[in-house]
């Protein structure tokens, strides 16, 4: 039976994407990337963030650097970033019914909580901060230790490939949702349990879980 919901941030709860790819285009030339064009997009969601990487030409070693800078970035743009329609009455929903709540987000928990904040939305129990590409899996190994709870007990959402694997990894079960970052195909390949289109159908994959 499921009892925790874990949720990303960018992409999942909080529709950031056109204000990230603004500040990384804004960083290229300092970083020392190619810029993405809008045209380029569609085929950039297709990617996994190595392949994003190598594609873009930024050396491997800077990339904490950039990640750093994005936060800082992404700071002073807060006032502008909406939740996705509709998840904030399946957060309320999934509160009321009973599941514990929390995230893991590559974003800072300072940006995390003021955008929460001003969606009267502090109920999550717990968040994890960690600027990471691939290691999400280590802080739910971590996270499932510290509770003494079993992998089976969790449920992760998220809108990447990367969140896919890491739950794969900690042996988690898995909600890719596809109005994020990665399209629908790319979630697809990477197997996630359930594959949904709307924030209202998180509520009903959730449960199913745990009937």
């Amino acid at each position: 039976m499921i009892k925790v919901v874990i949720f990303d941030f960018d992409g999942t709860l909080a529709d950031t994407f056109d204000i990230i790819v603004g500040i990384t285009n804004r960083l290229s030339v300092e970083f020392g990337y190619k810029p993405a064009r809008k045209d380029e997009i569609p085929d950039i969601q297709k990617l996994s963030p190595l392949q994003v990487i190598n594609q873009s030409g930024i050396s491997i070693f800077k990339i904490p650097f950039l990640l750093r800078r994005i936060r800082l970035e992404f700071q002073k743009e807060l006032e502008d970033v909406k939740l996705f329609l509709g998840i904030k009455d399946v957060l309320l929903e999934l509160k009321h019914q009973g599941y514990k709540l929390g995230i893991i987000t590559s974003n800072s928990q300072e940006n995390v909580e003021f955008v929460l904040q001003k969606y009267d939305l502090l109920l999550f129990e717990f968040m994890f901060s960690k600027i990471t590409l691939l290691g999400k899996h280590r802080v739910l190994r971590k996270y499932i230790k510290s509770q003494n709870i079993s992998p089976e007990e969790i449920i992760y959402v998220g809108d990447e490939t990367r969140d896919i694997n890491s739950a794969k990894k900690a042996k988690t079960k898995v909600i890719g949702v596809t109005w994020g970052f990665h399209s629908r195909e790319s979630l697809s390949e990477y197997q996630p349990d359930v594959l949904i289109d709307k924030p209202q159908e998180l509520i009903a994959a959730i449960n199913n879980f745990s009937s």
